[in-house]
């Protein structure tokens, strides 16, 4: 297996570079790296220790999850729009993307590591990652639309499967980081790798709290 620098990879221009291999590899080094730092708000001695551990495995589970689960359907919609045969080099630009965006993050994790330092909230240290992963979900697009150039170039039609991909891919991440919490670890809280009682809604409980916010 021949390895692509990650600078390479950010940098690419035109058709995603590396072997799937490679690139799986990456998200899953840099998603644990990220991970690892985002799992120490309760310290790293004794059990918060375990939960540093449980957060280095979630957060490449989590995108991989999301990824995984998003595909069928996103080959689906290339078959019925006729683009069936360029759903190889679709795959290979979302891995691609999927590669650089966990990159970014772990780019992220001295701010994180920061805040943390500076902050004992704990809401506050969950609103402050949602922020970091909303943010190298951003600049990934970047990387999205520059891999995706090609078949945008080539059929119109794939502009607007890519928009539907990132619903899509947003939809279901959402429901699998509620699924997969605590990334972070509440101080004095058990260390648990699945919540008790996670299998819900995410959708759902936002909009509970929504209106619990407007009745009070």
């Amino acid at each position: 297996m021949t390895l692509v620098h990650p600078n390479i990879l950010l940098r690419s221009r035109a058709s995603p570079p590396g072997a799937p291999a490679a690139l799986l590899l990456y998200t899953l080094a840099f998603g644990m790296a990220y991970g690892a730092v985002m799992g120490t708000f309760s310290g790293i001695a004794g059990d918060p220790l375990l939960q540093v551990l449980y957060s280095a495995l979630k957060v490449p589970l989590l995108l991989l999850a999301t990824f995984a689960i998003s595909l069928p359907s996103f080959f689906v919609l290339n078959t019925l729009l006729g683009v069936r045969e360029d759903f190889p080099a679709a795959l290979r630009a979302l891995v691609a993307t999927q590669a650089g965006l966990t990159i970014i993050l772990a780019s992220f994790a001295p701010f994180t590591a920061v805040w943390y330092a500076s902050s004992a909230d704990y809401d506050a240290a969950v609103l402050f990652n949602a922020i970091m992963f909303g943010l190298a979900s951003l600049v990934a697009q970047l990387l999205l639309r520059r891999f995706y150039g090609p078949l945008l170039s080539r059929n119109p039609r794939h502009r607007a499967l890519l928009r539907t991909w990132l619903v899509i891919y947003a939809f279901v991440g959402i429901q699998m980081a509620w699924l997969l919490r605590p990334f972070v670890g509440a101080p004095g809280s058990p260390v648990q790798f699945f919540r008790e009682n996670s299998w819900g809604n995410a959708y759902v409980e936002v909009a509970r709290k929504v209106i619990d916010l407007f009745i009070r």
